[in-house]
């Protein structure tokens, strides 16, 4: 007798078995989508991300600003180390003088805080996941802001916001600070390539928005960090934007407590000297037992409410 009708027989049987099993799991979780949405627009209007994206996820790498397969895109998938990276890059790059002068003058964040984080969130949407028309429009769009935030800051030099150095600064502390916010909270740490990658990857963006040079690797991030940290300190500017950024904007309990644990985890993933200068104390004990644990279940809980784009 063939054995083949008996294995394909067996097969079938399996995979009845198999339905059978799983059938729990899958009512489970068709119950829970439902809240699962809920959750996810919640957060999405708590952190002032946008319900409607400006461009679902491009998968053609023709037409494509970042290609499909970057690490870019990777990094940036994941709402949660996203948002505790956003955190710590604020903080980080209030330290250079200039660039907190050119918040503080003209961005209004204190009025309108959400608003500010939602034009930057969908600027990192746009220029990640895409078209080059979408993202190289972007990129005209912010430029054009940066053309009319110019003044003089509080130790008297001038400033402006498309300053190629300043370009180079905000880049580089945000680059680095989402990266180890995934590194330390994120589904899987990157290999010291595919760190290289990212930094490469990302370069285009800010060498586009009028750089001159950004960091391309981990070696260079950290010399570059070596050579610019002699001129930043917290100004009276800064000081405010940290006691901002420490205070939040939930109004409800429950998102008071999200974000003291991003607040938290975001100033976990500064620099020690970065920390210094901002006046923040460093707690090595705590955010290892207490702060990095609560980051890594929220971000868990966050990949569950709002999925990475796939």
């Amino acid at each position: 007798m063939d054995a083949s009708p008996r294995v394909d027989a067996i097969d079938r049987a399996l995979r009845v078995g198999e339905d059978i099993a799983l059938a729990p799991l899958r009512v489970l979780s068709g119950l829970a989508n439902p809240i699962r949405d809920d959750i996810g627009r919640g957060v999405r209007r708590t952190f002032g991300v946008s319900e409607h994206r400006p461009s679902e996820r491009v998968s053609d790498p023709e037409i494509a600003y970042v290609h499909p397969d970057s690490i870019v895109r990777v990094v940036h998938s994941d709402i949660g180390t996203m948002m505790i990276g956003g955190v710590a890059a604020l903080m980080l790059q209030a330290l250079h003088p200039l660039a907190m002068a050119g918040v503080a003058d003209h961005s209004g964040y204190e009025n309108d805080p959400i608003g500010r984080l939602r034009r930057t969130a969908n600027f990192v949407g746009t220029t990640t996941f895409g078209t080059n028309d979408e993202a190289r429009a972007a990129i005209r769009h912010v430029q054009a802001v940066h053309r009319r935030v110019r003044g003089v800051a509080p130790d008297g030099r001038p400033y402006s916001a498309d300053d190629p150095e300043l370009l180079t600064w905000v880049h580089a502390a945000e680059m680095y600070c989402f990266l180890q916010a995934t590194q330390r909270f994120g589904a899987r740490r990157l290999s010291r390539a595919e760190c290289d990658r990212y930094y490469k990857e990302t370069a285009p963006v800010a060498i586009e928005l009028g750089a001159e040079w950004v960091p391309s690797s981990v070696n260079e991030l950290d010399a570059y960090f070596l050579h610019v940290r002699k001129d930043l300190y917290a100004g009276p500017q800064a000081l405010v934007a940290r006691d901002f950024l420490l205070r939040g904007v939930a109004r409800k309990p429950e998102d008071k407590i999200v974000y003291s644990i991003i607040a938290a985890a975001g100033i976990s993933l500064l620099p020690r000297w970065a920390r210094s200068k901002m006046k923040l104390p460093t707690f090595t004990l705590l955010d290892a037992a207490v702060v990095t644990p609560a980051a890594r279940m929220l971000c868990v809980g966050l990949r569950w409410a709002v999925p990475p784009r796939t």
